[in-house]
Order: structure tokens, then sequence, then C-alpha cells
């Protein structure tokens, strides 16, 4: 191809004279660390590697945040450092080139060369179907180029993941709507996995063997077992080294509450077995590839991996069975519709474990929202949604700010912003959404009663709107301070 004078200008000072569009347009500036590398950061996979490489990455933002941090990061833009070489990296990130590539054999060869370079990780992200409406101008092959010459495809979640795993070879993890990690060695894939389903266990700093011993026992009541050596921190090793292993054991045994040790026996059984459920959406590893954390549960609580593994099937199964689900919906926190159980994310811990692994299920083939702040499981159809209420805690009655839905088997994902309506649906009864131990439960509770007694539940199909509820606070003349129902101004004049 020819190269035009807008191109010519352009590599004076970088470019590539093949492109058909100006992908260099893409790169923006960001005042805070990008949404897929912050993830990446939280959920802990950057954590053994010692090296980060940003490939594409723009006007290198990223890169000088992650510096700041700490973390040992380079990086390279096909147009900003089209004179060097990208070096490999135990890590590299590939936030939102994808999208920007109009070719989809360069696009795949990009998604090859990126995974060449990573040594440990990949962490590709992009832009998606949902962006549509933000995304105008011409239709040109499978996307969009716009009026500043810049090409968008946007990725359907689904597609994302299989694209990445399709290029890769290996089984990837859907972190988060738009954000796949691919792992070199399974085994960084399967730790993983257990970060979702067990919950860390929050080792508090120590001063002394006194405290130590005190955090060994907390483990031992959370877990039902006592550590093992890779899940002690190295203070705690250090202050109890001049103990034996039986000795430690046997001072714990005799300082630990019986009846914690077993509930947490029993709660750790349960993630265990959400944890090997997990794993066979992707096919189940051999034992020797798993975790040392699961490695000593199965042992523990199951006696073999073949009766672990027979028992999370028998789990999944029960996920066909909607009498068994339902069952499970009417036992669990949260709202019972004739739909579905609605879930606040602080509850869904407690959940029972098939409703975890139902919710997981749509989590691992398309991701989980980051910011959800509400659960809903589908009992009328096989269904996940994760919702939006940026001012649940604040508001009495949050509107719904955004919802995203994975259905099953297609896999198919929807995606509805509800943040520029004049008209959102919003929530009543909060405390229903809430565990029954949950601290702000009877302040919603409170509330809920004066609401009653006010009527202002006498019309339930005129109150899921902004304004058909603001149309029942004026018939009953109160209005809300907070969580407090008062009399309104105009009814006290």
């Amino acid at each position: 191809m020819s190269t035009s004078k807008s191109n010519q200008s352009q590599l004076s000072a970088g470019g590539n004279p093949n492109w058909k569009t100006q992908r260099e347009r893409t790169a923006i500036g960001r005042s805070q660390l990008s949404m897929p590398a912050r993830l990446a950061q939280e959920d802990g996979v950057l954590e053994d590697c010692r090296s980060i490489l940003d490939y594409g990455s723009g006007r290198g933002h990223d890169v000088e945040r992650l510096a700041k941090m700490g973390r040992s990061a380079t990086g390279w833009d096909p147009y900003f450092d089209f004179h060097r070489t990208p070096t490999p990296s135990d890590a590299v990130l590939l936030t939102y080139v994808l999208n920007v590539i109009e070719d989809i054999n360069e696009r795949r060869s990009t998604l090859q060369q990126a995974w060449k370079l990573a040594t440990r990780l990949l962490v590709v992200s992009a832009r998606l179907t949902w962006d549509a409406r933000k995304v105008r101008g011409d239709e040109y092959d499978d996307g969009v180029v716009t009026s500043r010459g810049t090409f968008q495809h946007l990725f359907k979640p689904a597609e994302l993941r299989n694209f990445v795993t399709d290029v890769t070879g290996v089984r990837c993890v859907a972190a988060a709507p738009g954000v796949v990690y691919a792992f070199k060695d399974d085994r960084d894939r399967l730790k993983q996995l257990a970060r979702r389903a067990l919950p860390d266990f929050q080792w508090a700093n120590i001063v002394g063997a006194d405290e130590a011993l005190s955090a060994v026992t907390r483990f031992t009541e959370a877990t039902g077992r006592m550590p093992i050596l890779e899940e002690f921190p190295t203070d705690h090793l250090q202050a109890l080294s001049q103990l034996s292993p039986q000795e430690l054991s046997r001072l714990v045994k005799a300082a630990a509450d019986p009846e914690r040790v077993a509930q947490g026996a029993k709660q750790t059984t349960l993630n265990t077995l959400l944890y090997l459920g997990i794993e066979l959406f992707n096919g189940r590893g051999p034992y020797g590839s798993l975790p040392p954390s699961i490695k000593v549960n199965i042992r523990r609580f199951f006696g073999s991996y073949r009766e672990a593994c027979r028992r999370a099937d028998r789990l999944l199964l029960k996920l066909r069975d909607d009498t068994y689900v339902r069952g499970a919906m009417r036992n669990s926190a949260g709202k019972m519709t004739p739909t579905a159980l609605y879930v606040h994310r602080r509850a869904v811990p407690s959940m029972p474990v098939v409703l975890r692994l139902y919710e997981h299920c749509g989590a691992i083939a398309a991701g989980r929202p980051i910011n959800y702040t509400v659960l809903k499981l589908h009992h009328d159809k096989r269904a996940v949604s994760w919702l939006g209420y940026s001012d649940f805690d604040t508001d009495p009655h949050p509107r719904t700010d955004w919802s995203y839905q994975v259905v099953f088997p297609e896999m198919e994902s929807t995606y509805i912003d509800y943040s520029s309506r004049s008209n959102r649906p919003l929530l009543h009864r909060k405390e229903e959404f809430l565990a029954t131990d949950d601290p702000d439960r009877q302040k919603y509770e409170r509330l809920t009663r004066a609401e009653v007694k006010a009527g202002l539940y006498t019309n339930p199909a005129v109150i899921g709107t902004e304004k058909g509820w603001e149309s029942e606070l004026a018939r009953c003349g109160v209005a809300l301070r907070g969580h407090r129902l008062v009399k309104s101004l105009r009814n006290q004049g």
C-alpha cells in the first residue's frame, strides 16, 4: 500500500504506514491505573510476576503508575515505540488493543505475539458491545470507523474469552466482563480459581509467639484444620519456630472452640466442592496440579480426590433440578420473587453452595462485574444477573444504575444502562436483600415499618419506578430524610 501524505507526516513521530485507520488516536490519558491493570493487581495474579510489559501501552500511563507502586513495568507501543523491540516479561497486559485493529488477521497475530512475550500471564481486555451507543461512525468489516478515523470492534464477553482461548490454546479465566486471564502454567490458573472459591484468611500483624499462636487458632476455627507450611506468613513461622509441629497442634487444639472448628470444617468442605465444581467447566486437572490448600482440604475432609470429585459432580447435577434449586433459594439469604432470588453481595458468601456454584457458572463464562451490588439468580429460566446500585447504603430507595445478565446454555450476555433514564426502577424493603445478621438490617426494617404504616405500599404496582414512588409519597403527605420518614413540608403547612 502506498504511504499517504498524512501517514508520512505521522512517521516523523512514529506510527505504521500499513494501518488503514488512525489507531494512535485511541491512546488516551488516564488519571489512574486502568481497570484491567487494577483488577489484575487486586486479584493477586501479578504477585509472583517480577516483570510486567504493557503491550500497546499508548502514552505509557499504566507503566508510570505501576512503577510508582513498586512494580518493574515497561511499555511498548507500535506507534510511539516503533523504533525498538518489546522484550518478554512475566506478565503482559494487552489493554484495549484488540478493539482498534481493523484487520482480523492482524488482530489474531497481535494476540499471538503478546502471548509469546508472556512467560507467566497474559491479561487481555477489550471494549464490549454495550459501548455501542458511545461509538458512532461508518460500518467497516466487523466494526466501525469513527469520524476521528479510528476503528472499533466491540466484543461480546464470551466472544473475547473464546478468542483468547483459541489463540493461546489454554484454559482461560474471565476475570470480569471484557477482561480475560491466560496463564502459561495451569497451576497458576487453578490457584486463581482457588482465590475465587476459598476466602483468604486474614493473618493479622503479630508481636511474639502468643499472638502468633492466637492467629493459628483463629485459622483453625475458620477452616476446620491446621494451616500447612505454605499458608503460614513468614513472621508467624519465625515466632513459632521454637515449637515442634506436634506441640503446636496440641496447643491449638486445646485453645480452639470445638463448635467453631466443626463449623469451619463444614464451610471449607463446601468451598472445596465449589472449587471442584468450577474447575470442571474447563476440564478438571490432575491432583498434582492443584494448589496446596486444596490438596490438604481434600485429604482432610474427603479422603481422596476421586471422592471429592464425585461429590462435586453430584452438586453440579443438582443445578439441573429446578425443585432443588428453588428449595435452596427459599433457604437462602435474599429476597425471593416469583421469578428470581435477589441477594446483596455482602450476603452472597452465606448462600447455599449450589447457588454459589450457579453464580460462578455465569462468572466463569462471561465475567463477574467488579462493582455489582445485588446478585439476581433466576429460577424461571437459567440465567444470572448482576445489578449495580451505587447508592445502596446511603439512599433509602436506591435507583438501578445498570444490569448485566448471562443466559445459559448459550452464554449470551445483555447489558442495560439505566443511569440516563428519567424514570428508573428502584428498590424497597432493602433489609430483605441482606443476611439476617447484617448490621444495617435493623435500620432498614424500621424504615419499612414506617412506610407500611404510612400507606406507601398500598399500590405495589405503582411504586417500582421513581415517578410512581414520588407520586405515592405525595399522596401520603410524607418525605424521606435519609432513612427516616417525615411529614412533607406541604403537609406540615
